[in-house]
């Protein structure tokens, strides 16, 4: 039987605070659970009426998913380009080196608002340059930097916003987690939280707030994440 997901994708909202209603965590491979949650199992992968859901949203189809160019799942990260004057240093950003091979995806000005929206509460929060890559890797992963509403039947429970996270678990109201400059501070003073997070791997650090069922996914956005904060630090 055929699906219908349309019915579950509204345009993308000029405001970034309002969220957009395509896939719930299931749909890009996060559970955010509360600061204080056990760890989840590592489960299978995300059902096919998700990965629909998020196509027909982004505007990108089963075969274009399926054929686009390697580098976007395989990169190795690698950058050549000289660093900006008065922009962090990939030492200060990457300070661990990458982890395994980097994803990469193409950013609409929603995306990259977004991103902007958890950079700049880095900076509040003060957890710095490296606090805002592993926010941003943690996003790219969870939402691809879309602030996502509830799906309705096709939700994984009540995650939702930028990070994915849940009302029941204590991370705040829909409304709330669905305010990306709320989701990010949420976020990153739950990472403060986390003993030693500055000298963790980043999949680690991720990990220990999210408390994800897919706990290894976060590492490869480590070099988009990182190539977004230097350019708009």
């Amino acid at each position: 039987m055929k699906l219908d997901f349309t019915r579950w994708l509204p345009a993308i909202a000029k405001d970034r605070r309002t969220a957009l209603s395509i896939a719930g965590v299931a749909a890009l491979g996060g559970l955010a659970f509360g600061p204080a949650a056990v760890a989840a199992p590592v489960t299978t992968a995300p059902h096919e009426g998700a990965r629909a859901a998020i196509d027909l949203a982004t505007g990108k189809s089963r075969e274009s998913r399926e054929n686009r160019p390697a580098e976007s799942g395989l990169t190795t990260g690698s950058r050549t380009a000289d660093v900006p004057a008065g922009k962090p240093s990939t030492e200060d950003l990457v300070p661990h080196g990458l982890e395994g091979a980097q994803s990469r995806v193409p950013l609409d000005d929603a995306q990259v608002a977004n991103a902007k929206a958890i950079i700049a509460e880095a900076k509040r929060t003060g957890v710095g340059e490296r606090g805002a890559v592993i926010g941003v890797a943690t996003s790219l992963q969870e939402s691809k930097l879309y602030n996502l509403g509830h799906l309705g039947a096709y939700n994984d429970h009540d995650s939702q916003g930028l990070f994915q996270q849940r009302p029941s678990s204590g991370w705040g109201t829909p409304e709330q987690i669905t305010d990306p400059e709320y989701a990010s501070r949420a976020f990153f003073e739950a990472l403060k939280n986390v003993p030693g997070w500055r000298d963790l791997p980043l999949t680690a650090a991720a990990q220990t707030v999210q408390v994800s069922a897919y706990p290894y996914a976060y590492a490869q956005w480590e070099q988009q994440a990182a190539d977004l904060v230097q350019q708009h630090w």
